[in-house]
């Protein structure tokens, strides 16, 4: 009778990251600001099969569906400028994204994870 060989022992994944994926979770809610859903979905593709990179891919993903929904947002302003509400709609979508990208960057920096109160789950 063989004996299966022993695997290594998995380890669960970190609730919030070590410092440099704090440093760069913070960075990717951030980059929303400028650089709309760009950095948070190149964060998200590098990340997303490493299973060391569990709170990186999850912070990215939430930053990433944010920028989506703002992107829909925007988008929507667009169509209504036909009707002159749209460019309102706009001023106040773009002070909701840096706003929000804020809090998020304080608070992954202090506590290690933000859920954005408002965002279509796009990716899951």
């Amino acid at each position: 009778m063989s004996v299966p060989p022993e695997s290594a022992p998995q380890t669960p994944p970190q609730a919030s990251g070590n410092s440099d994926d704090r440093n760069l979770a913070m960075l990717t809610h951030l980059s929303g600001i400028i650089f709309s859903f760009l950095v948070p979905l190149v964060v998200w593709l590098v990340h997303k099969d490493n299973a060391s990179k569990s709170y990186l891919v999850a912070e990215s993903k939430e930053a990433l569906n944010f920028q989506l929904t703002v992107l829909i947002g925007y988008v929507i302003c667009w169509v209504l400028t036909a009707i002159l509400i749209g460019a309102l709609l706009w001023f106040f979508v773009w002070v909701a994204n840096l706003v929000f990208c804020i809090l998020a960057a304080v608070q992954v920096s202090n506590t290690g994870s933000y859920r954005y109160p408002f965002a279509l789950r796009l990716i899951k």
